[in-house]
């Protein structure tokens, strides 16, 4: 009897746990947009990646619960698509699908009546898939009272908060312009436009964004000087971050020059980074001693992490005795804003570089001392110790 009691019991696991584990139809997209005409249902299309960790887990918790898969299924033709397949990567490119997961929610002529990005839990889930057979809540609904009232501030906020549900910010630009358009320069500064703004605005040379630079001052009585110092930051970001991922050189050097005329120490910091960033990836290491020789005092002196990091390219990657003494001088500083066990290696590697053993013994002495004091493994600068002793 006992037997049997645990075999059964290991059945109903098994039962279980099958019925927690995502399975789906494998239709094709063509197959469910007829279905959905047939059906009179709108269509709902989920995009993956294998490799997508929030993709996975969306799996794992939320589409594997029976009630939300039972929801689905009776209020949706279904869709399930990995993007690095042919039909998958079809819809993305067709839909311009740049998170994972999304989430797009469609009638039978392919319009987007919804769409959702990144991870949710299987309430938020399941409210967001809900709203989306509302028709007072679909995007098409929305855009046109806001079209046919594009100086309410109210429908432009309806409109812009469940479009940005699925969209990358920079696609929000196109509806902001139009509201932004039926207001003048001094209604510009106000809360409500401030949110605008802040939410919507992507473009450094709109009209709109210049007037905030010229007027800070202002915005920061009716937002916070944070706020807007956030917001001149985040626009330079997503100017030239885009270019610096594509090593896209020739536009990156055009558009760094209308980021630089901002003419803020953020924004040149900013830039002297994203400067640095290309540089490396390009492996262009004349211009990237150029732009540290240039600014690196001037624009991260009190960056103690980031004045390591310029030390570790110079050891790696520059080997002019002069210009390694400046990055020298550079470690030397970061250790007097934060003394620490890979500073000092790091100081006593450039030291042995440019053969300066004396100095390159007493600082690799100085991170043995605090590594021992830390408790930690020190073999990189006894190695180096070692080195350094054998060539006296």
């Amino acid at each position: 009897m006992r037997f049997l009691s645990l075999f059964f019991l290991f059945i109903s696991l098994q039962a279980v746990q099958s019925q927690n584990q995502f399975s789906v139809d494998g239709i094709t997209y063509k197959t469910a947009l007829e279905n959905a005409k047939t059906q009179n249902k709108p269509v709902f299309v989920m995009l993956y990646a294998d490799w997508c960790p929030h993709c996975n887990l969306m799996k794992k918790e939320v589409f594997s619960d029976p009630k939300v898969m039972d929801f689905l299924n009776k209020n949706y033709i279904c869709v399930w698509k990995n993007i690095e397949k042919e039909e998958g990567m079809a819809l993305k490119n067709k839909f311009k699908t740049t998170s994972l997961p999304a989430f797009l929610f469609l009638d039978s002529n392919e319009t987007v009546l919804y769409a959702l990005k990144g991870e949710m839990k299987t309430p938020e889930f399941l409210a967001e898939a809900n709203y989306a057979l509302n028709p007072n809540f679909q995007l098409p609904y929305l855009e046109k009272e806001f079209l046919a009232d594009p100086s309410n501030s109210t429908k432009f906020f309806a409109y812009l908060n469940t479009l940005k549900k699925g969209k990358d910010r920079t696609e929000l630009s196109v509806p902001t312009h139009i509201y932004l358009q039926t207001q003048s320069d001094s209604q510009l500064v106000s809360e409500t436009n401030w949110r605008v703004i802040a939410n919507g605005v992507t473009d450094i040379n709109s009209r709109e964004f210049q007037y905030v630079l010229k007027h800070q001052k202002e915005f920061a009585a009716v937002a916070s000087q944070n706020r807007v110092d956030r917001k001149v930051e985040s626009i330079v970001n997503e100017l030239l971050r885009p270019l610096v991922d594509n090593l896209d050189t020739v536009n990156y050097y055009k558009q760094r020059e209308v980021a630089k005329s901002i003419r803020l120490q953020k924004t040149d910091s900013l830039v002297f980074k994203f400067d640095l960033t290309l540089a490396e990836r390009t492996e262009k290491w004349n211009f990237y001693k150029k732009v540290t020789l240039d600014d690196t005092e001037k624009l991260v002196w009190n960056d103690a992490s980031f004045l390591k990091d310029i030390g570790q390219t110079y050891l790696k990657h520059i080997d002019d005795p002069e210009s390694l003494k400046k990055a020298i001088s550079w470690v030397k500083h970061s250790l007097e804003l934060n003394d620490s066990y890979d500073g000092n290696l790091l100081a006593a590697r450039l030291y042995n570089k440019i053969k300066d053993k004396k100095l390159a013994v007493k600082y690799a002495k100085y991170a043995k001392e605090i590594g021992k004091e830390l408790g930690w493994n020190t073999k990189d600068v006894d190695t180096l110790l070692a080195e350094l002793n054998s060539s006296k």
